[in-house]
């Protein structure tokens, strides 16, 4: 008997993404924007704000040409891409396989290791390791003191990602808080306890807030097409679709159906909330000698 496959939704979601961001782009990007604020905050300003950010984050590159770069949770390979073109030398550790595929079609040259960053092993050492918001992913007990066995003697750590600012945990509200990362202050912690210096550090936050908005915008599209749909079925079909609400109820508890509604039909993803559940960070961190 064949073995019974498991849907794999975190997979799904991505392709899903990734194909959304193509449509919109042109590209796959999956890291948020820099906004100007003489911008719209719309969708057909997320690629360019998305550009904006990679510029930002290359003009962080240590100098040189040739650069031997670890891209460490490279997404769908569109930054490595890029550095490819720069003539750098990039190698992409990414621990899904889908996005391993996407990196493999996007980045062609790249070396990718299908691995978690905490079981990578290499002999090499490189000139920069690069989270591009990788860095939430990976525990903080193995993200910057593995990265100093990675480094030669000139190389440099830059780190782009959401941290968690205090007011994320003195909320205590049901709701869902929009934005990720680890504890701004235990990274801070971390960074003290370790032989590494900050040479740059730009607090984004401001700029990169107006993302939410546009993926909030894309939610509650979708949420529009649900009850519309729904309206349609239920004056056609009433018992059916009371029916089909009723295994919803079933499948889903109070808890996930309101966190659902929020997602699809509110706004509480807004910049307003980004700021303040959050700090993003983009930093580059040299070995002190």
């Amino acid at each position: 008997m064949a073995e019974k496959r498991k849907l794999d939704t975190r997979a799904l979601g991505l392709d899903v993404g990734l194909a959304f961001s193509r449509f919109l782009t042109g590209k796959e990007n999956l890291h948020y924007g820099l906004w100007d604020a003489e911008w719209d905050v719309c969708a057909a300003n997320m690629g360019r704000a998305q550009e904006a950010y990679t510029d930002k984050l290359f003009r962080m590159l240590p100098e040189g040409e040739n650069l031997q770069i670890l891209d460490i949770g490279g997404g769908a390979g569109e930054t490595a891409r890029k550095l490819l073109a720069m003539g750098h030398q990039v190698e992409i550790v990414i621990p899904s396989t889908f996005l391993a595929e996407r990196c493999r079609k996007n980045a062609t040259g790249a070396l990718v290791h299908e691995c978690r960053f905490e079981d990578f092993q290499s002999e090499k050492r490189f000139d920069l390791c690069l989270f591009s918001e990788s860095f939430q992913y990976i525990p903080l007990s193995h993200s910057l003191g593995k990265c100093l066995t990675l480094l030669n003697k000139t190389g440099r750590i830059i780190v782009a990602d959401c941290f968690r600012t205090d007011a994320y945990f003195s909320d205590h509200s049901d709701l869902a808080k929009v934005g990720g990362g680890h504890a701004l202050t235990d990274f801070r912690a971390l960074l003290a306890d370790l032989p590494l210096r900050v040479e740059v550090e730009v607090d984004v936050t401001e700029a990169v807030a107006p993302s939410v908005e546009v993926e909030q915008e894309l939610f509650n599209v979708i949420g529009y097409a649900i009850r519309r749909a729904d309206e349609g079925l239920g004056a056609a079909h009433p018992l059916l679709t009371k029916g089909m609400r009723g295994i919803v109820r079933l499948m889903l508890n109070r808890r996930r159906r309101d966190r659902l509604d929020q997602r699809l039909n509110q706004n509480t993803r807004s910049a307003k909330n980004f700021q303040r559940y959050n700090t993003y960070l983009m930093l580059k961190l040299a070995p002190k000698s």
